[in-house]
C-alpha cells in the first residue's frame, strides 16, 4: 500500500454499502472489508481489464458475496445507491460529470487529481457539506501533492473564493504544511514564468495567480 493510499484510507469511515469508483487495484476496498467498516462493497471501473486487478486482489471477498465487481462509468452504473462513495485518482471535472449523471452520495470521499476547485464549487452549489478539505503529500525527494475532500450530501455552508481555490482546511490552520510547501513551490514557478515574454492576457492571468497565492500564504502564516 502506497503512502497516498494509506492516507486516503485513514479518512474512510463506516458504511452499510460502500463503493470504490475507479478502484484501480482495490486496496482501499480491501481496507474497508478487512477492517469491517462496511457490510457490502462495490468495486467499479469503466474498463473490464482494469477491474480485473481489483477482482484478483479481492477474490475471496467476491466469492463470499461481500464485494461485487461492476464494469461501469460512474455511479449511475451501480445497481443500488451507496451511502459512502470513494473516488480517488480521477480529475475534478470527471467527478463533477459523474455526480451530474447520478447523485451526490450521502457520504463521500473524493481525491481529485486536478481541478479540485471545480469540484468544490459544484458540491457547495448543490448543498453538500464539506467536512475536511485539505492537501496532503507523498514522497520526500520529489513531493507529489493531492487534494482530499470529505463530506456529506446535505448541510452545506458558504465558501470564500480563496477556500474554493485552495481548500478550507489548508487556510484555517488544520492542515497547513503540505499546502504551504505546494503554494510556495507554485509561487516560485509563477514568478519565474513572469520573467518570460508572453501575451498580455497570459501575463495578467499569472499576476492574478501570484496575488492569490501570496494572499493564501499570508492567510496561513501571517507573513507578508
Amino acid at each position: 500500500m502506497t503512502e497516498r493510499i494509506a492516507h486516503i484510507c485513514s479518512f474512510l469511515g463506516r458504511a452499510d454499502v460502500f463503493a470504490d469508483v475507479g478502484c484501480d487495484h482495490g486496496y482501499m476496498t480491501r481496507y474497508m472489508l478487512q477492517n469491517r467498516l462496511c457490510k457490502r462493497a462495490y468495486i467499479s471501473d469503466i474498463s473490464a481489464a482494469s477491474l480485473k486487478k481489483a477482482e484478483t486482489l479481492l477474490h475471496d471477498e467476491i466469492a463470499a458475496g461481500r464485494c461485487i465487481p461492476v464494469v461501469a462509468d460512474g455511479l449511475d452504473g451501480l445497481p443500488e445507491r451507496c451511502d459512502l462513495v470513494l473516488v480517488a485518482g480521477l480529475g475534478g471535472e470527471e467527478i463533477v460529470k459523474m455526480l451530474e449523471r447520478a447523485y451526490i452520495p450521502p457520504r463521500f470521499l473524493f481525491q481529485p487529481m486536478k481541478n479540485a476547485e471545480k469540484l468544490r464549487r459544484y458540491l457547495v452549489a448543490h448543498g453538500a457539506k464539506i467536512e475536511r478539505d485539505l492537501t496532503f503529500s507523498e514522497g520526500k525527494e520529489r513531493r507529489k501533492y493531492y487534494d482530499l475532500i470529505l463530506g456529506m450530501a446535505e448541510g452545506g455552508d458558504a465558501y470564500s473564493e480563496q477556500e474554493f481555490r485552495f481548500g478550507r482546511d489548508n487556510l484555517n490552520g488544520n492542515s497547513p504544511y503540505p499546502f504551504l510547501f505546494q503554494a510556495r513551490e507554485e509561487l516560485e514557478k509563477t514568478i519565474s514564468r513572469l520573467g518570460r515574454t508572453m501575451r498580455e492576457d497570459s501575463r495578467a492571468a499569472l499576476v492574478r495567480r501570484k496575488t492569490q497565492l501570496e494572499e493564501a500564504i499570508h492567510e496561513v502564516t501571517g507573513d507578508l
